[in-house]
């Protein structure tokens, strides 16, 4: 069987990392890349055996390029602090293992969202999926500050079984990822995005919630659906706003 590294990003994860690290102790190695946590990650997770490194946060791609040449083993997977890797979705990583395909160097996982202690069946989230389980060697995250995924030259395929996501346990939590996610997504967008317009402040964030709020039946996952979407037309317009900052501070 080939072996495998979990690579787990942390910052502040007190609250998550024993429960994330639980799911993958079938790994060979758990690599523990921390950008330097202030609460009690560090020792909570010196209760398992795992290797701790530390270094500066950029943004995730960057912190995720980084720690993958440092995994001992060619095969990876990556896995955030708010996610577990269920009974089964472990069983079928380590059937793979056993004798992985010549041809694929990556493989799709789907995720079960959670969002202040509800599944979410809908909204834009069912269909959430993530390249995880990897090869080091011939992968790596895009160089984007916001939802980066994982380029390769070889072929992906799809895992059956989804990862558990625990994503946000307050409405706060959520505001205060898109407030962040809003700073980077300006930088990202400032090389491909006109003179800012009615159009990006008004018309879009009015699409991003009828697209998640209708098109995608956030109304059937109740009041956190209506959230959701409300919270996805309010990212749009910070992203345009932050972009305006961004460019008058460069005048």
């Amino acid at each position: 069987m080939k072996k495998l590294t979990v690579i787990i990003p942390t910052y502040n994860e007190a609250l998550h990392i024993e429960a994330a690290i639980k799911s993958v102790l079938f790994a060979d190695e758990i690599l523990i890349v921390d950008s330097f946590s202030s609460d009690e990650t560090i020792q909570l997770a010196k209760r398992y055996p795992v290797t701790i490194i530390q270094r500066d946060y950029e943004y995730s791609a960057s912190q995720k390029n980084w720690a993958i040449p440092q995994a001992k083993y060619d095969w990876v997977f990556i896995l955030d602090a708010d996610e577990r890797v269920t009974v089964e979705l472990k069983e079928e990583i380590l059937e793979i293992l056993q004798n992985p395909p010549e041809t694929i160097t990556g493989f799709w996982v789907y995720r079960k969202n959670h969002f202040v202690n509800q599944h979410i069946n809908y909204s834009g989230w069912q269909n959430d999926k993530v390249i995880r389980l990897f090869k080091k060697n011939q992968c790596q995250y895009e160089d984007k500050r916001v939802h980066a995924e994982i380029e390769t030259s070889g072929n992906l395929a799809f895992l059956k079984h989804k990862l558990e996501h625990f994503s946000f346990i307050s409405v706060d939590q959520y505001i205060a990822k898109l407030n962040r996610y809003a700073n980077w997504q300006a930088q990202d967008y400032d090389y491909k995005t006109g003179r800012i317009t009615p159009y990006h402040l008004f018309f879009k964030p009015t699409w991003r919630f009828i697209k998640h709020y209708l098109v995608q039946q956030g109304f059937r996952d109740g009041l956190p659906g209506f959230t959701i979407s409300y919270l996805q037309a309010y990212a749009v317009v910070m992203r345009y706003i932050k972009l305006w900052i961004l460019r008058k501070s460069k005048k």
